[in-house]
């Protein structure tokens, strides 16, 4: 079957799995946005914090799955991207996976007997997860749209024409859109997940309440990167391959492809219907709406950037560095291999959708987590 599709049918097919699993993972931020509202949530009540800890160390490792997974993903479809970006820009990516490190071990030994350190310190490791991974992976999205300094040559090889090794993109304010929008988003789904999750009205009520603040913040910040990303000039590349600046052409992708646009509308309006659930009825099933919306929404971002004759990861050094679906991805034969394994994916989501029905059939409260001796 796959193996009669053309190469550039192949990129496509493994560009959308790609914006699925970003998408994905975007979702899967609820945790890091979670943990960034346990002091602000539990009030100083330790019983409170370890309620919302719990709640969130059920999750956590489905969040970094995912990113290793997108990792894993780009790395197999498209290894030009996976080694300008992951192997050039490694500022960035250092700090962020440092950031999934110490949330790892957050969990593992925030209540372990004879902890020298104190449950307050790993708390804090649990913040800076939740504030640095969550604003860092956005400014990095951000670079497909504003560009990386690096250089390819005719052999593939690549080199990285910045000292910082891509924490320079802290330097543009259009990164720093998406990146605070993504905290507050990350904050919002954190919000809604523990309506969804605690069996605990004052948690519930404070959740609400802070779900109202951060949902104004990431509109506030969202609405201006997406205004700026349709009117700025855009990477086009033709038949050749050659690359050029193009006026509206992100705009211009939306209009060519409005099945794409549609996507990310309905993402959008789910999202604002979740949180719409989340302050103004009494639902706890916010999440749900705002977490699909979320993944559609951020696939639909995607594919705007990768689709349509764009170069998906542009280079402010030398403009003909810039990376497409067509010139860094791997093999026909490669492509066609991992396909065949792609089609397991809905069989692992099933499997999660299990897990996660059986963890959540009855909601986490303050006397199941004060009686269980390994509790996080």
């Amino acid at each position: 079957m796959f193996e009669l599709m053309t190469h550039f049918q192949l990129q496509v097919y493994w560009w959308v799995i790609l914006s699925l699993l970003g998408g994905l993972l975007v979702f899967m931020m609820f945790v890091q946005g979670g943990q960034t509202l346990l002091g602000r949530l539990s009030r100083g009540d330790e019983l409170k914090k370890s309620v919302l800890v719990n709640s969130l160390g059920r999750k956590w490792e489905l969040g970094f799955t995912t990113l290793v997974l997108f990792g894993g993903a780009a790395f197999a479809a498209f290894p030009l991207f996976y080694a300008v970006s992951f192997g050039g820009a490694y500022g960035v990516w250092m700090a962020i996976l440092f950031s999934y490190i110490i949330q790892a071990v957050a969990y593992e030994y925030r209540k372990k007997p004879n902890n020298f350190l104190g449950a307050k310190t790993y708390e804090v490791f649990l913040l800076i997860n939740g504030v640095l991974g969550t604003f860092l992976i956005g400014a990095a999205v951000a670079t497909f749209f504003s560009g990386g300094n690096f250089y390819v040559d005719s052999y593939h090889l690549s080199a990285w024409r910045h000292p910082l090794y891509g924490l320079e993109a802290l330097g543009n304010p259009y990164n720093w859109l998406l990146g605070l929008s993504l905290l507050f988003l990350s904050r919002s789904l954190g919000a809604l997940y523990f309506i969804n999750n605690i069996d605990d009205s004052t948690l519930q009520s404070a959740s609400r309440a802070s779900l109202k603040q951060d949902a104004v913040l990431f509109l506030a910040l969202f609405v201006p990167f997406l205004l700026w990303t349709l009117v700025r000039d855009g990477f086009a590349y033709d038949a050749a391959g050659l690359v050029r600046m193009e006026s509206f052409k992100y705009l211009g992708n939306l209009l060519a492809m409005p099945h794409v646009a549609l996507v990310i509308l309905v993402g959008v309006g789910l999202v604002l219907y979740g949180f719409y659930q989340g302050i103004f009825t009494r639902s706890t099933r916010g999440i749900w709406s705002a977490g699909a919306g979320t993944v559609l929404a951020v696939m639909g971002v995607f594919l705007t950037v990768g689709l349509n004759g764009t170069a998906y990861y542009p280079s402010n050094y030398d403009l003909q560095s810039s990376l497409s679906i067509q010139n860094s991805s791997g093999s026909h034969y490669t492509l066609t291999a991992m396909s065949y394994a792609s089609l397991l994916v809905p069989f692992v989501l099933g499997y999660i959708y299990l897990v996660w029905k059986s963890m959540d059939a009855v909601k986490i409260t303050a006397d199941e987590v004060s009686n269980d001796h390994h509790s996080y």
